[in-house]
């Protein structure tokens, strides 16, 4: 996680602002009905709808394909329709509909008709057609419990025919819907205003008289129904929530009602429409059909219900479809006024504050993060706020949702931008700068607190490693520099590959010598056994390359390295122009005296007891001597790794214990006792032939009484 600075909040505070600011405003405004089409969709996939259609306060009666099919109506105009739509209007209303709305016009009638018939027209001979027709209707709308509809229109007005409004006299309310600029339906007008009065729509005129109270417009512009204040974000609308995707509206075939009049059933008519507001309208694939805010799950033309008369159509099923028929959006505001159920959206003021909140915390997590977990942190929140979403969606609160998900998105390519052109091109150019010179630790630490680093250091204990070439200097003289150049980069290549990977840092290349350490820069408390972990895979991996790899075969390259821990300055040391971070102490001298007395030993690894102790038992050891080095008067254990714990070779334990046995004997001053153990492993194992000769030689000539066993090295 990278550290941030004041520049980096106002770049993250900006960007927040500019991509709310954008997804909010007024050329993006259909962002805003995009969220409720989607939060109508995951709600109807998540949650479903659980309510019984028949508790449904409002049924549609449907002039569908089955009415256009069925006798008397088929193959006949819809003008001669009005005879059996009064009787079935009659019945609905006997049967106990509190109101009935027309969602058909029929602006003619066929006495209208101009049609030549002999000597006259057509209408004038089937004049008085619609008289019972038109008396239903009168008689209908002086009770209260009809309306016919209209659309209002400057240019083409669609009206009832004139003797259908003088029998409903002002019975007429407008169907006209509000449609977005994306030609969806999310909102249904409240009122319209008609000769400088406001008079309400056809679906607020059903619930009001349904209820028996008058819709009031308050001071605020807020209107009431009832005890209800219907929520409008949008001035003198109702914004529809299609909790049931108009599976939730019961519908009845109008060929079926005019068999059920022709049979009689009084009983059918009660249950089906007691108590209920009662819309028809036209139920067709292509007539009338409306993109609501279902388009993207796909709606439903209501569900078919009990049949009274006529035997149900082959394809009963309704499909989804993107589109509805009109009459179900009327159905719709109707029940979400009746039931309170209608959608409260957030202003724009409340829309903008939550999507720059959004935008905000993207950004910040893109100014934090790489920009793959940014990335990842955007999508977490995205779900994690849809699901908020859909849980208030589903008690009708509609929370802006595609404006803070591509806020944040925007936010989140802003700010990667920044970073990319503005906040991380002085960190690339630290980085590039110090690559080669600093431990990617320290330049870490350095990107992290934004300062250059300086001249200091601290005591820390660590492991220092030092490996060296053995013999290299007559290898180097038969190879041309180029040769030699390659061969080093490949030894100096895979010796620190295996440094690192086991945490170490390496500290410089002193010709063929690296020169590393471990616990710094990073805290390691496993450092010593980490550092021999690496020497014991940097031995066996040598033995590798020169078997297997060309530059090496046929050249006998052995190193040998030396270990030990305790306490060092580490940091930056040398000039106040040029430095690097290295290390100094006593304890580096001794870990490169150990390297060299390898060569005494015949060894590979010799490490120091400091490092023993810290390796916390982890390898299996075989104790060498005790030594003193040169420059160093205290005397100093060194050990051998065999291998890690329980994995040594059954010759490795036997050479281990016949060695510690002549060691015992050499420091109990029994050199021919311990030139004898020495002797028995001495043909494959350097350091018992080295003792057997010196045990040999002692034996020989006994030391002075005030001999030590303490083997002083006298070279480096």
């Amino acid at each position: 996680m990278r550290r941030i600075g004041r520049r980096d909040i106002v770049a993250a505070i900006l960007i927040a602002l500019v991509a709310g600011a954008a997804v909010t405003s007024p050329p993006l405004e259909r962002l805003h009905g995009l969220s409720l089409d989607i939060l109508t969709a995951l709600r109807w996939m998540l949650v479903g709808d659980r309510r019984d259609p028949a508790t449904s306060p409002v049924v549609v009666v449907a002039i569908d394909g089955e009415t256009y099919e069925t006798p008397p109506f088929k193959g006949s105009p819809t003008q001669t329709w009005t005879r059996e739509i009064g009787r079935v209007l009659g019945s609905i209303t006997e049967g106990g509909a509190t109101v009935i709305g027309f969602d058909v016009i029929f602006p003619s009638s066929i006495e209208q008709s101009e049609i030549p018939f002999g000597d006259t027209s057509f209408g004038s001979r089937v004049k008085g057609f619609d008289r019972d027709y038109l008396i239903a209707l009168r008689k209908l709308s002086d009770s209260g419990k009809l309306v016919l509809g209209e659309i209002l229109s400057n240019d083409h007005p669609d009206r009832p025919d004139r003797a259908q409004q003088l029998a409903v006299k002002n019975n007429i309310r407008a169907l006209n819907v509000h449609t977005d600029p994306d030609n969806v339906i999310r909102r249904m007008p409240l009122s319209f205003s008609i000769e400088g009065r406001p008079v309400p729509a056809m679906a607020v005129e059903l619930a009001a008289r349904s209820l028996g109270a008058k819709p009031e417009t308050g001071p605020g512009g807020v209107t009431r129904l009832s005890d209800y204040a219907v929520p409008s974000a949008v001035p003198n609308t109702v914004t529809l929530n299609f909790r049931g995707m108009g599976r939730d509206i019961p519908t009845y075939s109008f060929a079926d009602l005019r068999g059920c009049v022709e049979k009689g059933d009084t009983d059918f008519f009660r249950r089906a429409f007691d108590g209920k507001i009662v819309l028809l309208g036209s139920l067709l694939t292509f007539d009338d059909r409306k993109l609501t805010s279902m388009h993207l799950a796909r709606g439903y033309d209501g569900t078919p219900v009990a049949r009274c008369a006529l035997p149900a159509p082959a394809i009963a099923a309704r499909a989804a479809r993107s589109s509805v028929a009109g009459v179900f959006v009327h159905a719709t505001a109707v029940r979400n006024l009746l039931e309170h159920d209608a959608i409260t959206e957030l202003g724009l003021p409340l829309r903008l504050i939550l999507t720059i909140v959004f935008a905000a915390l993207i950004a910040t997590a893109a100014c934090l993060l790489a920009p793959t977990s940014a990335a990842i942190t955007w999508l977490g929140l995205t779900v994690a706020y849809a699901a908020v979403a859909v849980s208030t969606f589903v008690h009708a609160i509609a929370l802006p949702l595609t404006e803070p998900v591509l806020a944040g998105l925007a936010a989140l390519a802003m700010m990667i931008g920044y970073r990319f052109v503005i906040a991380d091109r002085e960190e690339r150019f630290l980085r590039k700068s110090f690559a080669f010179y600093l431990a990617p630790e320290v330049i870490d630490s350095m990107v992290a607190s934004g300062k250059m680093p300086v001249l200091g250091g601290e005591m820390r204990n660590i492991t220092m490693f030092f490996a060296d070439l053995s013999g290299f200097s007559s290898i180097a003289e038969k190879m041309t520099p180029a040769e030699l150049v390659a061969l080093m980069n490949e030894y100096l290549s895979a010796m620190t590959d295996i440094i690192e990977s086991h945490g170490g840092y390496v500290d410089k290349y002193i010709g063929d010598s690296i020169v590393a350490m471990f616990g710094a820069p990073a805290d390691d408390p496993d450092h010593a056994r980490n550092a021999v972990a690496a020497a014991l895979q940097c031995r066996d991996h040598l033995e590798e390359l020169n078997d297997s790899h060309a530059a090496f075969r046929g050249r006998g390259l052995a190193h040998r390295i030396g270990l030990n821990s305790g306490e060092a300055v580490v940091g930056n040391i040398g000039s106040r122009r040029r430095f690097n971070y290295t290390v100094m102490s006593d304890t580096v001298n001794l870990a490169s005296r150990l390297e060299g007395a390898n060569k005494y030993f015949g060894t590979v690894i010799m490490a120091s007891e400091m490092t023993v102790n810290q390796s916390r038992s982890a390898y299996t050891w075989r104790e060498l001597d005790l030594i003193r080095v040169h420059g160093r008067d205290e005397p100093i254990r060194v050990y051998e790794p065999l291998a890690n714990k329980d994995q040594e070779t059954e010759e490795q334990s036997n050479h281990a214990a016949i060695y510690a046995k002549g060691l015992a004997c050499w420091r109990a001053r029994d050199f021919a006792q311990a030139a004898q153990l020495f002797e028995s492993t001495a043909g494959d194992d350097p350091p018992s032939r080295y003792f057997a000769r010196r045990a040999q030689a002692l034996a020989a000539n006994p030391p002075a009484p005030d001999w030590t066993p303490v083997n002083t090295l006298e070279g480096k």
